[in-house]
Formats: C-alpha cells, sequence, structure tokens
C-alpha cells in the first residue's frame, strides 16, 4: 500500500513539474506619463492645509516617452503565469498654473511581479511594481521620494507563438511631490510589444 501510494506520488509529482516552463522575452513601446492632479485628499488626513489656501492648484499633463525591458515567464499551467520583470521606464509629467510651467523627466528602474491569465491568444495581466528613480531632470520637490509603489492592469495578445502586443495601466501609490494641498503620484499608460525566445 505504502509502495503504491508513493509511487503514485512521484508520478504526480514529475507530471506536475512538467507543465511548468520558463520563458524568457523582452518587451519595448511607448509611456504615455503624468502625475495625477489630486489624489482626493488621501496624504492629506493629518496634515494642515492652511498654508496653501490661496495658493492656485496645479494641473498636469501627459508626456510621451518609452519603456523596455526583460521579462521570464513561468508558466505553470494553460491559463495562468506568474511573469517577473525588470523594466527602465523614462516617464514624468507637465505641471501648469496660470503663471508657469515645467515639464519634469523621471527615469524609473521597475521591477514588477505580474500575473498573467491566458484565454487562448489574449491574456490579462495584474500585478505589483516597486519602482526606483534612478535620474531626474527639473525635478525638485522640497522631499524628493526615490521610490514608488504601483499597482498595474493589463491585456496582451500574442500575434505568433513569439510575438505579441500589449497595454497597460500602472497607478503610483506613493506620493511624487506636494503642490497646493495636493499629493501627486504617477499614472501610466503603457503600450508596447513583447519577444519571447521559445
Amino acid at each position: 500500500m505504502k509502495k503504491n501510494f508513493f509511487l503514485f506520488f512521484l508520478i504526480l509529482s514529475n507530471f506536475a513539474l512538467a507543465q511548468v516552463t520558463f520563458t524568457p522575452g523582452i518587451r519595448a513601446g511607448a509611456n504615455f506619463a503624468k502625475f495625477t492632479e489630486t489624489d482626493g485628499g488621501f496624504y492629506d488626513m493629518f496634515e494642515s492645509t492652511e498654508l496653501w489656501e490661496n495658493e492656485e492648484r496645479v494641473q498636469t499633463s501627459y508626456i510621451t516617452d518609452f519603456y523596455i525591458g526583460v521579462f521570464g515567464t513561468i508558466r505553470f499551467s494553460k491559463v495562468y503565469a506568474l511573469q517577473p520583470e525588470i523594466n527602465y521606464s523614462r516617464q514624468g509629467t507637465i505641471m501648469k498654473t496660470s503663471t508657469w510651467e515645467q515639464k519634469s523627466e523621471l527615469s524609473y528602474l521597475s521591477i514588477q511581479a505580474v500575473n498573467k491569465f491566458f484565454l487562448q491568444k489574449f491574456n490579462l495581466q495584474a500585478g505589483l511594481s516597486i519602482d526606483y528613480l534612478i535620474a531626474d531632470k527639473n525635478f525638485d520637490p522640497y522631499v524628493k521620494n526615490n521610490t514608488d509603489l504601483g499597482i498595474l492592469l493589463g491585456a496582451g495578445y500574442d500575434i505568433t507563438n513569439q510575438f505579441g502586443i500589449e497595454a497597460r495601466f500602472k497607478k503610483g501609490l506613493v506620493s511624487q511631490i506636494k503642490t497646493t494641498s495636493e499629493d501627486h503620484t504617477n499614472i501610466l499608460f503603457q503600450l508596447g510589444v513583447y519577444y519571447t525566445f521559445k
């Protein structure tokens, strides 16, 4: 009995391991990024806003740049995979009031863990991102955050077995700058391609 159970467990383990595959790849595309205009006071719950009451609120708009990265897809089944990624992402924002305007450019090294759910050639994506600020231009807040934590959602389509297209939305959770009593966080849309080395 014990021998038969051990043999069954060994066969089951080998079958499960045989289903797991690892596929490296690269991804690249366009970034459409900006800061939020307001985060609804979430970061201001414990702070006084009296110093900012007479200040004009800052408006933000998108800038266009690029991202490039590498990934490894760990495929556990036909419908699910975990995809760790390392990406170089150029982001930023345009901030303006009636009297001034400034374009800030920020470069991040992003480490991401993306869950992918497959529906034939389509895949749905959801994950977390830790972003490290490695360079910036025209960005000098009173207190600079060098890290960001984000959540992402997206979708992809496999054109061939190796090549596909994808679109993602990522929302930063850490305030990058504070103006007129409001905190501003990253918003990012990505549209690009990916290639797997199968």
